[in-house]
């Protein structure tokens, strides 16, 4: 703050510890040394001075509080809570949808298997029955060969005895 210059600092987001504090006059007597006359060192620490205020408001600007950094990290839980919260009730809604998918498919596994016993035991007891007529048939043939045979050997019996009387009749 010397030879009328003064260093302005026209922002302040939060409040600091430490203040950045930029001796001007000291600047402009190193300037001096280095042979520049105090017009040329003025301004070089204006602009400095310039400088360093814009870099200071740039890094203030981007700089959070603690309190700033908490409240979004308890935002962001409270976002990734609402987030898994979501996911687990759309998983829970996919699993119960699979299950009652799983369950249909079971019902109508066990319909078709019914249909199918019940079709099959249809067909055994039709092919039980064909067996069965089909045995009456072939029995009922084999009673009527059984018939026939014994008829013929009634008559072969009534013959050969007829045969052994006139044998013994005129054999004697």
């Amino acid at each position: 703050m010397e030879g009328g210059w003064e260093v302005s600092r026209p922002f302040t987001t939060t409040p600091r510890a430490e203040e950045f504090h930029f001796d001007t006059h000291q600047f402009v007597q190193r300037l001096e040394r280095e042979r520049l006359n105090r017009a040329q060192a003025e301004g070089i620490m204006t602009a400095m001075a310039e400088v360093i205020d814009e870099s200071i408001r740039n890094m203030a600007s981007n700089m959070v509080t603690k309190a700033e950094q908490e409240k979004h990290q308890q935002v962001d839980f409270a976002q990734i809570k609402s987030e898994l919260q979501l996911m687990e009730m759309n998983d829970l809604a996919m699993i119960k949808a699979e299950n009652d998918r799983l369950v249909n498919d079971i019902e109508k596994l066990q319909r078709w298997l019914r249909e199918e016993i019940t079709r099959t035991q249809a067909g055994v007891r039709l092919d039980l029955n064909l067996e069965k007529g089909r045995l009456r048939e072939e029995t009922s043939g084999q009673d009527q060969k059984i018939t026939a045979i014994q008829a013929s050997k009634a008559t072969t019996l009534q013959y050969l005895v007829g045969i052994g009387m006139w044998f013994g009749i005129f054999g004697s």
